[in-house]
């Protein structure tokens, strides 16, 4: 996909999912992490605000804190696209919205956010509001360009809308839930709106909480730190039938099902960068080569024929 935002289109094909970071990572082995991405060539890191308020004893905040000391110790924050999300901590009236980008910037040790994305719809808050204090953060250089999450296609359509009449900054991305595994969220409706209006779409979970890497096996027990994220789906034959096609076509293109899952979804029409996330720089190299991986006609059709149910 080629978009027309100046921020989206010199974006890698991987986006680095910095919900670990702070999480199930330290510092070290989240720097670690970064300077192996940043060295294959990846210039696209995703957090929020959010990442990890769930783990206990968080508040919110650790992934920007360790990326903000990443970017100070290496001094690229020229070389990298960041993304960050506000609205799951303070929500999205636009006193809070404010109070959130200055959060942000301190803890991410920049003056500016590449991508700003609402991360929540609150439908008690009007869009015009939201957007409004968007437009301002945009004027003040603060935000560059701004994205939607768990927006649906209407009021994503609707947001676009307000933004046009109001002489608004508009949303260029969106972040869905989608993969191999989980696609009924964004193929429809969503991914329509998105083709028409050059919406780019950054699906999140696009590894299906680790199963598409190829990890999980019937009857092997896997180890993970992802407690309740972590895959937890049945071995049914859909779950089977995806395992075999990322296992066939991996073998033959001489790479790993994570970078075949992911290159499926960047072919996806939309699509513009998968996001993923890696513990350790082994994780990370089972990613990368979806930086340069196209798949096939029929490859992205075998794959997508085994993920359909079977009524």
């Amino acid at each position: 996909m080629t978009v027309k935002d100046p921020v989206l289109s010199q974006v890698t094909r991987l986006c680095l999912g910095g919900n670990v970071f702070g999480w199930t990572m330290d510092e070290v082995e989240s720097f670690a992490v970064l300077d192996a991405y940043t060295a294959a060539g990846g210039n696209f890191i995703d957090t929020a605000d959010s990442y990890s308020m769930w783990a206990d004893g968080h508040v919110g905040g650790e992934s920007e804190a360790i990326i903000g000391q990443w970017l100070k110790s290496r001094h690229n924050r020229d070389q990298v696209t960041l993304a960050t999300k506000f609205g799951q901590v303070l929500g999205v009236r636009a006193d809070n919205v404010r109070a959130a980008v200055e959060n942000s910037l301190r803890r991410l040790q920049t003056d500016y956010i590449d991508l700003y994305y609402a991360h929540v719809d609150d439908a008690e808050v009007p869009l015009e509001e939201t957007l409004g204090v968007l437009n301002e953060l945009v004027a003040e250089g603060k935000a560059r360009s701004i994205g939607a999450s768990g927006y649906s296609a209407g009021r994503l359509k609707e947001a676009l809308d307000i933004s046009d009449r109001e002489g608004f900054p508009r949303y260029v991305a969106l972040q869905p839930l989608y993969n191999l595994m989980e696609r009924d969220i964004y193929e429809g409706d969503l991914q329509a709106l998105c083709v028409r209006e050059d919406i780019a779409c950054l699906p999140f979970f696009s590894l299906a909480r680790g199963f598409l890497t190829g990890k999980y096996r019937p009857g092997v027990e896997t180890e993970t730190k992802r407690g309740r994220f972590a895959w937890t789906g049945a071995w049914d034959d859909r779950a089977l039938r995806v395992l075999a096609a990322l296992d066939e076509v991996a073998g033959a293109r001489g790479t790993t099902d994570a970078a075949v899952s992911l290159a499926w979804l960047a072919a996806q029409p939309g699509v513009l960068a998968p996001i993923a996330s890696a513990r350790t720089p082994g994780q990370l190299s089972e990613l990368l080569p979806v930086l340069e991986l196209e798949l096939t006609g029929d490859e992205v059709r075998r794959l997508t024929r085994a993920s359909e149910s079977v009524s």
